[in-house]
């Protein structure tokens, strides 16, 4: 089963994050500096009070960006449910923004809102490019500060966004086919998700990058490296993580069972393979019904599984689920599509190898 290639459109201008940018070169200088900036800048002839009174002004003009902060938070949460991914990268845009004038640019929290922005340009936007350079923007900032952290609660943060981080860079990496470079970076997310697990005593929080994620993303990086055995257990953890989490019929575990499959047809091991297939294709069954799209693309990798196996038992099965899922696609999908197609083109060449081979 050959995994098909994953296209990610990119482009090479950031139009809304350069206008975005260049707004925030007019109010850049943090709370705190514009406080020291009243002090020297005062008269002698000014009285305590009146100091006093300009700097209390000063840290109120603070609280307008801060609340936009928040309300920018909340707000894309609520895009994020209702998919309109474009203007919620748009407010992740923002939450930069207003954290470098809050904060400053070396800060940890704005590194840590870029660290945001990145993740958001790879999965709302697929765009892996931008991922990447706001990924690098945050790290070195975010890596710096987690070594002279004073709390254990700012301590947790950062390694929250180093994990977010690195995934993204890895995931990134991983979508322009950069096999190396998207290992050792999920390798380092994966570091961090422990030492973060450490400091909650195992009892993390929910993440925005999930434990299941990352294992995935291990898995699909170690596959990428052609490291076959060590794909493999990444996939069994998260098959084993998604069952204890939603039990052994949801349809989180489909995919996982097809790329599992793949592994195991690389490895030759045809019939754990076909297992696994079976798998999913009784899942697509009892929650589609038989006549489905989903049905029908499992009961095609079935097919497919058996063919591969190359021994003359399987010749029935193959036949079998190739016709399950034709009947399945003409019946959802229509005679022309490119699906059903594909599905009788791949069947008709099966059968003229097979018939070949009857007759040698």
């Amino acid at each position: 089963m050959q995994a098909s290639p994953i296209h990610i459109p990119t482009v090479s201008n950031d139009t809304d994050w350069d206008f975005c940018f260049h707004l925030s070169q007019q109010a850049k200088i943090p709370a705190y500096q514009k406080r020291d900036e009243l002090y020297y800048s005062s008269g002698s002839g000014e009285s305590e009070e009146d100091i006093k009174a300009k700097e209390e002004k000063a840290v109120g003009y603070m609280a307008l960006p801060k609340e936009k902060l928040a309300h920018s938070q909340k707000k894309i949460t609520q895009l994020i449910k209702k998919k309109m991914n474009t203007q919620a990268n748009k407010e992740l845009i923002r939450c930069v923004i207003l954290s470098r004038i809050i904060f400053g640019e070396e800060h940890w929290k704005c590194a840590q809102a870029l660290a945001s922005l990145a993740y958001g340009y790879l999965t709302l936007r697929g765009l892996p490019a931008q991922a990447k350079k706001h990924a690098e923007s945050a790290k070195n900032t975010l890596l710096t500060w987690k070594g002279s952290t004073a709390s254990n609660k700012e301590k947790k943060e950062i390694l929250e966004a180093l994990v977010m981080l690195y995934y993204t860079l890895g995931v990134a990496w991983l979508l322009q086919n950069h096999g190396r470079e998207a290992y050792f970076n999920l390798q380092k997310a994966e570091r961090n998700m422990k030492e973060l697990k450490e400091l909650y005593k195992g009892g993390v929080r929910k993440l925005q990058v999930s434990e299941k994620d990352l294992t995935i993303a291990l898995g699909r990086a170690s596959l990428a490296i052609h490291r076959l055995n060590l794909a493999l257990a990444y996939f069994e953890k998260a098959i084993d993580n998604v069952i204890a989490a939603k039990g052994d019929r949801t349809l989180d575990l489909v995919s996982l069972y097809e790329e599992i499959a793949q592994i195991e047809q690389l490895r030759r091991n045809h019939d754990q393979a076909i297992q696994y297939l079976e798998q999913a294709y009784s899942i697509c069954v009892s929650l589609f019904t038989e006549v489905s799209p989903q049905t029908a693309e499992a009961s095609a990798l079935l097919a497919k599984a058996h063919a591969m196996s190359g021994e003359a038992q399987h010749r029935d099965a193959v036949e079998i689920y190739f016709i399950k899922s034709i009947s399945a696609y003409q019946a959802t999908l229509g005679p022309a599509d490119y699906e059903t197609l594909t599905t009788i083109e791949e069947f008709c060449k099966w059968l003229v190898q097979n018939g070949e081979k009857q007759g040698e």
